[in-house]
């Protein structure tokens, strides 16, 4: 549990920053890393870079249409089939960012069995 909770937060922590110079693939060498690093078991693997990348894309995305009140939200929610809901937007984003650092994570386990095994 106490590795969990290490990945999870060093993986926003990391992707907070990488995301201030980086595009928006910095959250995939953020689990990438943190995956390599921190080893975590099972579905672990997946889902704790999963939530946490999904939480900081949703809040990050949530402050930043709540500045102009939701008008680019809501105009790209009605180009997708979201019914312009923009706080479904918030969600298809934040949910888009975690499976990219989910499989992120997945990668960088691999990646740290196949050093190991050398």
């Amino acid at each position: 549990m106490r590795t969990n909770t290490t990945n999870f937060i060093a993986t926003i922590f990391l992707a907070i920053i990488l995301s201030l110079v980086l595009p928006w693939w910095s959250v995939m060498i953020a689990a990438l890393a943190t995956g390599l690093l921190i080893p975590l078991k099972k579905i672990a693997v997946f889902f704790t870079p999963f939530l946490a990348i999904l939480l900081f894309w949703a809040f990050y995305s949530f402050m930043l249409s709540s500045a102009n009140d939701f008008t680019l939200a809501k105009r790209i929610s009605v180009l997708l089939p979201l019914g312009g809901n923009p706080y479904l937007l918030i969600l298809v984003t934040g949910i888009i960012g975690g499976i990219a650092a989910g499989f992120a994570a997945i990668f960088g386990k691999q990646l740290s069995l196949a050093i190991k095994k050398d």
